[in-house]
């Protein structure tokens, strides 16, 4: 299958630079380009867009709200959102994983990681990984928004709906571990995990992966901590 992809980006010279990277693969194309994320949601309805390159920063609705716009969205609850960033608006980062976004990005990685993201978001993955990406998650989640011994009392409610084995794979999802590296981990089939993984999202309302790390964070189960 082709992954769609859409382009969101006030600058009409990196969505261009985009576009040629993203159309020379065989298994990706771009569907429409969108300079705000008023835009960018309406193409991605419009369009059938698989995964949305999302600029956080653009004029009239930016980035943040668009993916918020995309998440609410039951039409579009297929639809995967990369945020695209710089280090300066860090602060973003966790905002845009509560609103659904499934990962991001920095403006300044090599192509190929542009292109294996777009791949991961697709499959359904989250792009949390990098050590250096779950430190900042941390980071940002412990500094409030939590209760001082670092749990959201509406999460850790939310967590008494999982099963032992649940919150063991949401543990190991929060430390960014795919499928097959849980399965080694817990000596179980990858198929189980997905399925515990699939479960825990139902019961937590989570969109994806990344919601999942958030929520781990936010409830206590994974305490913060920057490496």
């Amino acid at each position: 299958m082709t992954i769609r992809v859409l382009l969101a980006d006030d600058q009409a010279l990196l969505r261009s630079a985009f576009r040629v990277l993203v159309d020379s693969e065989a298994d990706m194309e771009v569907v429409g380009e969108a300079s705000d994320g008023a835009e960018a949601v309406r193409l991605a309805r419009e369009q059938r867009a698989d995964v949305v390159l999302m600029d956080i920063r653009m004029p009239g609705t930016d980035g943040l709200a668009a993916t918020r716009l995309i998440s609410a969205d039951p039409g579009l609850a297929h639809v995967r959102v990369v945020m695209l960033t710089t280090f300066e608006v860090d602060e973003y980062v966790v905002q845009s994983l509560r609103a659904g976004a499934s990962g991001f990005l920095g403006k300044g990685a090599e192509p190929e990681e542009l292109l294996n993201a777009i791949r991961i978001a697709a499959g359904g993955e989250a792009l949390l990984s990098p050590a250096a990406t779950k430190g900042l998650i941390a980071q940002f989640l412990a500094q409030g928004e939590v209760l001082d011994d670092g749990r959201d009392p509406a999460r850790t409610d939310r967590l008494d709906a999982l099963t032992g084995r649940e919150r063991e794979v949401l543990v190991q999802v929060a430390g960014g571990h795919s499928n097959d590296e849980i399965a080694e981990r817990l000596e179980v089939s990858p198929l189980t995990v997905k399925t515990h993984v699939n479960r825990a999202m139902a019961k937590l309302g989570a969109r994806d992966r990344a919601q999942l790390v958030v929520i781990a964070y936010e409830s206590g189960l994974v305490r913060p901590r920057v490496e």
